[in-house]
């Protein structure tokens, strides 16, 4: 009997955020959810992350109410799984217990079956709070660990923080390769490592920004991981996620059984194409690259090369087989990799989000200079990983060091709270030099967990005219004025699931 490998879409999630800013709406999502539920994922990964703030800000979509249709679309929360950022919840900086609590409460109850909590400074004490919540209301929990490299970053150290995470209550560990600085080669014996000394399944996260992404994910199946994160084309490559269509070969390639329907998945694929030219104007991808792929279009014989390298487990085999999986990815029309993350760091969704923003300020030659900054601004606050928030947070004040000039002649008020342990503990002590040049001696960091400092909130009285519901309040205490706007805006999702009845389960 053929081993099992287990296969995750992002494609609505991180898929479209990484490509398109999270604009796609409800309705759009709507449209293919359906095929992708009957296709045969193990989880399809539809809320968190940026999509609540992107909800309220950009589409007018409330996201309680979007979670909700598609558990009802999908016919329960089983299925669905949601992005969390530890003690940030959904959003940019830590909130108190009683807020996590409450929040994850009504995410459970609405919808999310996996709730994957991740900690942008693989803080465990950011995670114990929201993992704790998560099961006792009735989801599974995968602990994400926030891969980055530094002199720091181990495979012992996530084989300790993996152990960590499973001794709280952790149903599952998942590398998270948010900006595709994994290297292949260090693949290999991390995830065996993992499957070593843990216990629980492990799943591969690893974005196809750099070129890594897809051989990454085909090392963790040759090694042993129970299952892989992939988005459908044309949401996958890229900044995203790899192709589940070319994964599905290579998975048929190494006799493993990943129980998918391919002509569902196709299906699927079609419908994304549709939606994706509705979105063009917010995926600076789009007419460049991009076109149908076919299980036939995956050259088979590229496939069994690469997996014939992998099993020779030596560094020029790997980059050989590195090559080739990029070139692969080339040859179907994928975007390019981008070898500058490698030393900037910077997460695909981020990257796309920063070209955005230069590019509105008329500031896009910016780009490589900043790019150049970042790595030098996060060494200075302790090599933290470059995940939200602190991929923004520092991301931004990098751009500050070059638009100013002088590195650190202004800061933000998020750079400094980083500096304070008010995020949490990175993963070494800042630079002494900045931690004296921005502080000072009387604005001492932190040394207790963040939240411990912060003041309960549910038990105070909230009289606005526009918080109706308990799920109301939580967007009001999360996302404040964005959040406020929203609610006192009128409502806007309306969709009738009778329009998908054909497409539903049962």
């Amino acid at each position: 009997m053929s081993r099992k490998i287990k296969f995750n879409d992002l494609t609505l999630r991180d898929g479209q955020q990484s490509l398109a800013a999270t604009r796609m709406t409800t309705e759009q999502a709507l449209r293919v959810l359906p095929l992708i539920d009957r296709a045969g994922f193990e989880t399809i990964e539809l809320w968190g992350g940026a999509t609540l703030d992107s909800c309220i800000r950009f589409l007018n979509e409330n996201p309680w109410e979007r979670l909700e249709i598609y558990a009802d679309c999908l016919g329960g929360p089983a299925k669905i799984q949601a992005l969390l950022r530890g003690q940030n919840l959904f959003a940019y900086q830590p909130y108190p217990d009683d807020l996590v609590i409450a929040f994850i409460k009504e995410a459970v109850h609405s919808g999310v079956g996996v709730m994957r909590i991740f900690d942008a400074l693989n803080d465990w004490r950011n995670l114990q709070i929201a993992l704790i919540a998560s099961k006792a209301y009735g989801a599974r929990v995968e602990a994400a660990m926030s891969y980055t490299v530094s002199p720091v970053h181990t495979v012992e150290y996530y084989v300790d923080f993996a152990r960590k995470l499973e001794d709280e209550g952790a149903d599952q560990i998942a590398i998270k390769d948010m900006a595709g600085l994994l290297h292949p080669s260090d693949a290999l014996g991390l995830v065996r490592s993992l499957k070593r000394h843990c216990s629980v399944p492990i799943t591969m996260h690893s974005h196809t920004t750099t070129g890594v992404g897809l051989l990454n994910l085909v090392v963790a199946m040759h090694a042993g991981a129970d299952a892989v994160d992939s988005a459908i084309t044309p949401f996958a490559g890229g900044p995203s996620h790899s192709p589940v269509e070319v994964l599905i070969v290579f998975a048929e390639e190494m006799g493993l059984d990943h129980g998918l329907d391919k002509g569902l998945v196709l299906q699927a694929q079609a419908r994304l194409f549709e939606i994706m030219d509705e979105l063009k104007e917010n995926n600076p991808y789009y007419t460049k690259y991009y076109r149908p792929v076919h299980f036939d279009d995956v050259d088979r014989e590229i496939i069994r090369k690469i997996l014939s390298l992998i099993e020779q487990a030596e560094d020029t085999a790997m980059e050989e087989a590195l090559t080739l999986s990029r070139q692969l990815l080339v040859d179907l029309g994928y975007p390019e990799h981008d070898d500058r993350i490698f030393k900037s760091q910077i997460p695909g969704g981020m990257l796309t989000n920063l070209q955005n923003q230069l590019k509105q300020m008329g500031q896009l030659d910016m780009l490589d200079k900043v790019m150049q900054e970042v790595p030098r601004v996060r060494e200075d606050v302790g090599f933290v990983p470059l995940v939200t928030p602190t991929s923004q947070i520092v991301g931004s004040q990098a751009a500050f060091n070059v638009m100013y000039g002088a590195r650190y002649s202004f800061v933000s008020n998020e750079f400094r709270m980083l500096l304070r342990g008010e995020f949490g503990r990175t993963p070494i002590p800042p630079n002494p030099e900045i931690v004296s040049q921005i502080l000072g001696d009387r604005d001492a960091p932190k040394p207790y967990r963040p939240a411990s400092y912060l003041k309960p909130v549910m038990e105070d009285d909230y009289r606005l005219p526009f918080v109706r519901t308990q799920k109301d309040l939580l967007l009001h205490l999360m996302l404040g004025k964005a959040a406020d706007d929203f609610l006192q805006r009128p409502r806007s999702i309306k969709v009738d699931l009778n329009e998908f009845a054909d497409r539903m389960p049962g």
